[in-house]
């Protein structure tokens, strides 16, 4: 059987073929019916046709296609910003290709000979901007997501409302009493983790404690961190806030460890509400991040940014979720 062309869509459905490409290029609407776009990507469907992309993107100089860069593809939170970003990138007729650069900083690599002539624009979700200069360093359009908003090479910037959730989880555990807290940090170096220091450091007034251990983005290496932190002579943490739920997993193991009781005499918090979150025990109070909206933003402004036109919007909103793995502080 022979694939069927557009002819063959306009033939089916008693429309021009001027038609079929309006509709199924999503530009019909004030020029074509509802009806009959509704006619035409029924038949479409009905008769298998796929548009010949390498032929389209030849005729309009545009490949349709957008490389999202993140810093690993083993971690939940970034398999949900592609999702995102790919359930709108499809609605346009647009392809997400997803691309790992270590650790977040760089320098990531050019995956193709060119990404210019491979791509139409990049989105990268907690990057650092200077790791991409051999992506958009011959003004390939860029959007940064959950990245330091001044940067000055991202045509946009998408971000996440980072130092309210950390405001919340001061605020919750400073209602339960604690005043010693231990900040389990992301050995990362990135902005996002540094807005979550530079907020736990400001929220926390001259009447707490506040000591800060990093550690590697792994369970087994925030148990250690944690358990050496939690040994440290003098009086112990009775909180201890940490910048990603990997690390609060880790935390959760120190303390079972050292026989300490989780919330009742060690209380736990997270970051992004990842599926580990309640997989563990106690299950974990923490901030829940939008990943798929952050997605699905990122590919929005990067969209209007193609067409031309201006992009801005307010930081995305957290939500804490309080779970079991916090609690009044221990009275001893």
């Amino acid at each position: 059987m022979t694939r069927p062309t557009s002819r063959d869509v306009a033939t089916a459905a008693g429309v021009s073929q001027a038609t079929v490409s309006l509709v199924l290029g999503d530009k019909w609407r004030g020029r074509v019916s509802e009806r009959t776009a509704d006619t035409v990507r029924r038949t479409a469907t009905d008769l298998g046709y796929r548009p010949n992309l390498a032929a389209r993107n030849l005729r309009l100089g545009s490949t349709r296609t957008a490389l999202l860069v993140v810093p690993a593809l083993t971690n939940e939170f970034f398999a949900r910003v592609y999702t995102g970003a790919a359930r709108v990138a499809a609605r346009h007729g647009f392809g997400v290709v997803l691309y790992p650069s270590p650790d977040g900083t760089g320098p990531a690599r050019d995956p193709f000979a060119s990404a210019r002539a491979a791509l139409d624009g990049v989105i990268a979700s907690s990057m650092a901007a200077g790791a991409l200069e051999a992506l958009g360093g011959d003004g390939l359009p860029l959007v940064m997501l959950d990245s330091d908003p001044t940067a000055g090479t991202a045509a946009a910037h998408v971000n996440l409302a980072i130092a309210d959730g950390m405001r919340q989880v001061t605020a919750h555990l400073l209602a339960h009493g604690h005043r010693r807290f231990l900040h389990l940090a992301s050995a990362v170096d990135s902005w996002t983790f540094d807005v979550r220091a530079g907020a736990l450091s400001a929220l926390l007034g001259p009447s707490t404690e506040l000591r800060t251990v990093r550690s590697p983005l792994t369970v087994d290496g925030a148990r250690t961190a944690a358990e050496a932190a939690l040994t440290t002579p003098g009086a112990r943490p009775t909180a201890i806030v940490c910048d990603d739920d990997i690390l609060a997993a880790g935390a959760c193991k120190a303390a079972r460890r050292l026989g300490l009781r989780v919330p009742e005499d060690l209380s736990v918090t997270g970051f992004d509400d990842l599926a580990l979150a309640t997989a563990v025990e106690p299950e974990l109070t923490t901030v829940r991040l939008p990943a798929e909206r952050i997605g699905e933003q990122g590919m929005t402004a990067l969209l209007a940014v193609l067409e031309g036109s201006p992009w801005t919007a307010a930081d995305l909103p957290v939500e804490l979720v309080v779970r079991d793995s916090s609690g009044p502080a221990p009275t001893t």
